[in-house]
Formats: C-alpha cells, structure tokens, sequence
C-alpha cells in the first residue's frame, strides 16, 4: 500500500501554531505577529524539501521547523513539553551541573544554519539503532547518508510530535557534544519527558540514536 500523501504547507501551519500555543513567541520576546513573520520564509522551504516524503508517524516525520537556543533557551523549551496525552512538563536531569548544558553545540559535521530557527527533514527517531551505543549508531547512520540529531532538534521533534518518545522508544541526540564522552538523550521519567545524557560507548536497549538527513534549511 503507497504511503499515505499530505500537505506539507498546511503541516508547517500546525507546527507553527503549536509553537505559538505552547508560548514560544513571549519567551522569545516577540509577539505572535513577530514569531510568525520570522519563520515565515521557510514555509515555501518545507513544501519542497518534503516532496515525496511520506505523512508523519510517531517513529518518523518529514520535516521539523526546530526553533534554536538563540531564539528561547533549552531548559523553557524543554519544559514546554509533554508526553503524547499527558501534562507533565519536560524536566532536566539532575546530573547536568550549572550551566554545564551551554557547552553541548552541534558537531561540525552537521553544520547546522546560524540564527533563531530552520527546517530539518526526514527525522526518524532512531528505533532500529535500540541496544546500540551511540558510536556504533553514528556510523551506521553515516553510511545510510544521514547524521544525528542535537539537543535542539530532538526538543523540536518531541515539541511537535510528543507520540516521538515513547516507553522503549527513546533516543540519544548524538549530534550534540561537549568534548567529553557524554551524549545528551531523550527519556521518560515519571510520566515526563527527561532530558539526559549516556555515554558514547555505552548501549541500552531502550535508547535508539536519532537522525535526519544530512541538510539543513536556515533563514539566510
């Protein structure tokens, strides 16, 4: 059966509202209007960059509109979201120390746009990397042609998409690091998103890795 088409307009449309619903233009110190206006050029990006992509599932989406550090900070983002049907906020682990979370950018082969937002496409959130350490998933990853996802992208997908993370459907965001051997990660804890970190060389068998193609789609 050919998988099922959709609208990626009128999808830039929800994801957009989403962001407006949850607060993000007050955090950012914007009004609605300003919000809209900003990322408004990249909904013409969205339409062509998911041609012929398949309409979103809970495991993969054909497009993210990811909102960046520079515009609102990770902690305020994190705590707008929430598992799929449920109300409790998105909390950062414990064992992240003050002000230790700024050091983790994106590494260098993902050479991601600078400025407040951009598209990112083909998200998938990394099932089949399950009981794989996140060195091993970024090289298979690599040779499917695609790269990880960074802390950024992964708040975006569960923002957007809360059915993403799921009870052993969680994922590492590997494309954020710190020059150490940490690997922030998505998990559930206590009814709520978790915003953690693993090791690079450590697997579990509920954490994935996830990915997305390797181009990205800024303002400029």
């Amino acid at each position: 059966m050919p998988d099922t088409p959709f609208d990626a307009g009128t999808e830039f449309d929800r994801q957009l509202d989403r962001l407006v619903q949850l607060g993000y233009p007050a955090l950012a110190g914007l009004t609605e209007t300003a919000l809209r206006d900003l990322v408004a050029p990249l909904r013409a990006s969205a339409v062509e960059g998911a041609a012929g992509l398949p309409a979103p599932t809970d495991a993969r989406v054909p497009f993210l509109l990811v909102i960046t550090r520079d515009l609102v900070g990770v902690r305020e983002r994190l705590e707008l979201t929430t598992l799929a049907g449920k109300r409790k906020p998105g909390v950062l682990d414990r064992n992240y120390p003050a002000d230790d979370l700024p050091r983790f950018d994106p590494i260098k082969e993902l050479e991601v746009p600078a400025g407040p937002a951009y598209l990112l496409f083909d998200v998938d959130r990394g099932e089949e990397f399950r009981n794989l350490a996140p060195a091993t998933a970024m090289e298979n990853m690599t040779a499917q042609d695609r790269l990880p996802l960074t802390i950024d992208e992964g708040i975006a997908f569960i923002t957007l998409h809360p059915a993403a993370l799921a009870s052993n459907r969680c994922f590492s965001l590997v494309g954020s690091r710190c020059g150490d051997r940490r690997v922030p990660a998505l998990w559930i804890s206590q009814g709520a998103p978790k915003l953690g970190w693993c090791w690079y060389g450590n697997p579990h068998t509920w954490l994935g890795s996830a990915s997305a193609r390797p181009e990205r789609v800024g303002l400029d």
